[in-house]
């Protein structure tokens, strides 16, 4: 046998990494939360065109919103995985992005730096609803067949998403969806694309999402799928943006918007808030960080860094921000410690220097990634007692309002009633429900709202 020489200090910085992100004890290797961190944030770059696209209708300078973008999403997913030493990538969150643009800048007529003002005061909330135990009152409340309903909820909703995304699935008004052109370019990219993901799946090749991504975006570049129009864009242009909070307005000392900025409070607080816990659930008990218990570890960190990223996201200039779903994706990459948010948020700080060409890698191209994650994402729904009503009934809305109304906080909130309702009327509630209790109370006043809205 020949000796090998081996320089001090070699194998350090994998040494450093090992310690800190226990990645033996997890199961994983510096190599594969690579890859899972380069994963999940193709499957998520869209936002960095999206984002701006959207907040730009409400009057926001789009070359500051797309730095902003790019600032907040490393800020929060960098911290999440030094903090929370979780796998879970954060972004501005798309629906409460439109709910800002559309329904409070446009159709309320408020201005985008209060409108940010009212972000930054949500961040705040949620971090006194963290230091306060509030948050994980709400996550100790939700029952365990509940959360393998949220899981398997997120599954089809991603590869909804992801369906949608691909143009294999369209809108009809008879019918609501239906099945698109498979001949037309994207949905015919898109069909490649989960041919090779498929094939490399099952024969066990490392990579077979990232591989399948790529692939599929080099054959659209071929065929002329990928239009590149870069805008003019510099770093300095978050200056449009960043520290342009008006916190003066929300709290009525400039202009006048009455009542109506505390129902703003409250939509970006409570959709961000079981949004949030809806993915937290389905991401990790995916990651198998989750135990026996339901209990989740570093759940203090991993609440508290969203909460920041809320806060620092508001002063750059970018509605809220929360966790992704398309983590899941670096998940099923082989995702399993903090390593792989620091390199998805890593990727996205790069971003910000290149931001307009994130438009190299189509939705084609990671729609496949999402409809396989999703399908995969569906195994909780065999940990649910199906022949027991009580957890059934709860369990069944809780998977088909998710996607059907495109909404996790929706499946949640019609889960826990219907829950907290039947057990009610099944005589075996008990004084330690009162949480569950007031939980349900809250969803049934915001249904009443929304219907009277």
């Amino acid at each position: 046998m020949t000796d090998v020489a081996v320089k001090p200090g070699a194998g350090r910085g994998t040494g450093r990494l090992e310690r800190y992100f226990s990645l033996s004890e997890r199961g994983t290797s510096a190599q594969t939360e690579v890859l899972a961190g380069f994963t999940t944030f193709l499957t998520m770059a869209y936002i960095v065109l999206v984002n701006p696209a959207i907040l730009g209708q409400a009057g926001m300078p789009i070359a500051a919103v797309a730095a902003a973008t790019c600032f907040a999403a490393a800020f929060g997913s960098i911290l999440m995985g030094l903090v929370a030493n979780t796998p879970l990538a954060l972004a501005p969150g798309m629906g409460l992005n439109a709910y800002f643009s559309f329904t409070v800048v446009q159709q309320m007529g408020v201005p985008w730096p209060v409108a940010l003002g009212c972000v930054f005061i949500s961040g705040i909330a949620f971090l006194i609803l963290t230091l306060t135990g509030v948050r994980q009152m709400i996550v100790a409340a939700i029952p365990m067949h509940l959360f393998a309903a949220v899981a398997g909820g997120i599954g089809l909703f991603i590869g909804f998403i992801g369906l949608k995304n691909a143009g294999i699935v369209v809108a009809n008004p008879a019918t609501f969806v239906a099945l698109g052109d498979l001949k037309a370019p994207g949905a015919a990219l898109a069909l490649f694309g989960l041919l090779v993901i498929g094939v490399l799946s099952v024969w066990n090749i490392r990579g077979a999402m990232l591989i399948g991504i790529v692939a599929t975006t080099l054959v659209g570049w071929l065929f002329g799928q990928v239009v590149i129009n870069p805008e003019p864009y510099s770093l300095d242009a978050l200056t449009g943006t960043a520290f342009k909070l008006d916190l003066s307005g929300v709290f009525g000392l400039t202009g006048s918007h009455g009542l109506g900025l505390l129902e703003i409070l409250f939509v970006f607080l409570f959709v961000d808030l079981f949004d949030n816990i809806g993915t937290l659930v389905a991401v990790t008990k995916r990651a198998g960080l989750m135990d026996k218990a339901g209990r989740i570890p570093g759940l203090n960190r991993i609440l508290i860094t969203d909460a920041a990223a809320t806060i620092v996201g508001s002063v750059a200039g970018t509605s809220t921000v929360t966790s992704y779903v398309e983590s899941a994706a670096g998940v099923q990459a082989g995702g399993r410690t903090g390593l792989t948010a620091v390199v998805t948020g890593i990727l996205f700080l790069a971003t910000m220097f290149v931001a307009p060409y994130a438009q190299i890698v189509p939705l084609a191209a990671t729609a496949p990634a999402l409809i396989i994650v999703g399908g995969l994402m569906l195994l909780p729904l065999t940990e649910i007692e199906w022949e027991d009503p009580l957890s059934a009934i709860p369990a069944f809305l809780t998977v088909a309002m998710i996607p059907l109304t495109f909404s996790i906080a929706n499946g949640l909130a019609f889960g826990i009633t219907a829950h907290a309702i039947l057990k009610l009327l099944r005589g075996t509630a008990t004084k330690a429900d009162w949480f569950l209790f007031l939980l349900a109370a809250l969803f049934v006043v915001r249904f009443i709202w929304m219907s009277a809205a």
